[in-house]
């Protein structure tokens, strides 16, 4: 039984308008069907239901604008389904582009922000460790978690804007310290100090970190010395999308692991597992679907968006040359807005680049419609969703390999640091 306040019943009864009682209602059920005894007030929240998938997402948006809803805490958004005028064409039905078009503005109508980016944390949206929050998106969920060190489950569409109106998400689960602590260790240690340094290895690693967690809490030992944000970023959303992981700690990297003591809770892990470079080749050659082809019809990175960092890693492997294959850049607008400030923008889209904003070429129909077509990426997360939401095979590789790809027109391999 989840108790209620009575500022939150008044709510629900509609002190605040149809619309946040309608909200207030949803989350205080869904604390109801999770075991949470009670509602916690929450101090900021990302939404993920604003992409579209069907006109009953839209509907649910209006009909909350409808009650006269409004976000009671900082809310960004997640990417849309549609990106900005300027930037390359969505292949949307006429129909469906109106109501993803309808869908967005309402969730703008009801105060959240215009971010579209599924990297809020690089776009400002950081709140402080230890604070509850109601975040949607897996890799922003996971590196609000482990990176950032804030509290948040992982929020489903339409829950996660219903938790922003209401300014209350269920106690349970994340928010609550004893379920944060490891009980799993995935011990790198063994690996080349050269394949911890490849940027590479962090979306493979996090392949395996979420088919060995699956919802575990780990703790990795061993990238002391090696783990910026952008491989902690990649590292989690492969992690989420392999697996059911919400929250994993770096010893001596993230902020709730200062050693390996103190994210195990002091207390001997359940299990650990020493990775091989073999587990690391077994886990590579999972994320090629695409098989023994040198064929690339398309190079698409940034998922999560592309960081401002990684955009300059891209024009520096790029010196001046022009592309063969199109390479979609997928970054949020603002990465874009600095980009046209310094006119690289101009400068990368005469090279070949194609920027994709406030959206993703796996989550609406961007890519052209190719029979047998492959799709090269950098990104974890594309190579788990790329086949089944493109109809591309896909092929892995690092950032260089994407480029010197799309520069040839065909599949470049550069010798490999695990091998």
């Amino acid at each position: 039984m989840t108790e209620l306040s009575a500022d939150e019943r008044a709510i629900a009864g509609g002190g605040r308008g149809e619309g946040a009682a309608m909200a207030m209602r949803i989350v205080a059920e869904a604390a109801r069907l999770m075991g949470a005894p009670r509602l916690i007030p929450v101090a900021s929240a990302h939404i993920d239901g604003a992409l579209y998938h069907g006109d009953s997402g839209t509907l649910f948006a209006e009909k909350l604008v409808e009650g006269g809803a409004k976000v009671a805490v900082r809310a960004t958004l997640n990417v849309g389904a549609l990106t900005p005028h300027g930037c390359i064409a969505t292949r949307l039905p006429t129909a469906q582009h109106a109501m993803a078009a309808r869908m967005m503005r309402a969730y703008e109508a009801m105060g959240c922000e215009p971010s579209w980016t599924c990297a809020p944390y690089q776009a400002g949206h950081r709140p402080k460790q230890g604070s509850d929050v109601a975040w949607g998106e897996s890799n922003a969920v996971v590196f609000c978690n482990s990176v950032l060190g804030a509290r948040t489950n992982r929020y489903g569409d339409f829950l996660d804007i219903a938790c922003a109106i209401a300014g209350r998400a269920p106690d349970y689960g994340l928010h609550r310290p004893e379920n944060r602590i490891a009980t799993f260790v995935l011990d790198v240690s063994g690996l080349s100090q050269a394949l911890r340094d490849a940027d590479v290895f962090y979306p493979v690693l996090g392949a395996l970190l979420g088919r060995e967690a699956g919802s575990e809490v780990a703790v990795i030992d061993g990238l002391q010395g090696h783990a910026d944000e952008d491989r902690l970023k990649a590292l989690g959303a492969s992690a989420a999308s392999a697996g059911g992981v919400g929250l994993f700690h770096v010893a001596g990297v993230t902020p709730e692991a200062p050693d390996l003591a103190t994210a195990l809770g002091r207390r001997p892990p359940a299990r650990t597992l020493r990775v091989t470079p073999e587990r690391i080749a077994d886990e590579l050659a999972r994320l090629s679907t695409a098989g023994a082809t040198a064929r690339v019809d398309a190079v698409a990175i940034g998922s999560p968006h592309l960081s401002l960092a990684e955009i300059d890693a891209l024009e520096k492997r790029l010196a001046g040359r022009r592309l063969s294959t199109p390479l979609y850049a997928n970054t949020g607008r603002h990465v874009l807005k600095p980009l046209e400030e310094q006119g690289r923008r101009r400068t990368l889209e005469q090279a070949g680049i194609v920027f994709v904003v406030d959206t993703c070429v796996v989550v609406t129909p961007i890519l052209p419609e190719l029979k047998g077509g492959v799709l090269m990426t950098n990104s974890g997360k594309f190579a788990h969703y790329a086949p089944g939401n493109t109809g591309y095979a896909v092929t892995y590789g690092s950032l260089a390999e994407c480029v010197e790809s799309a520069v040839a027109g065909r599949l470049v391999r550069e010798p490999r640091t695990w091998s």
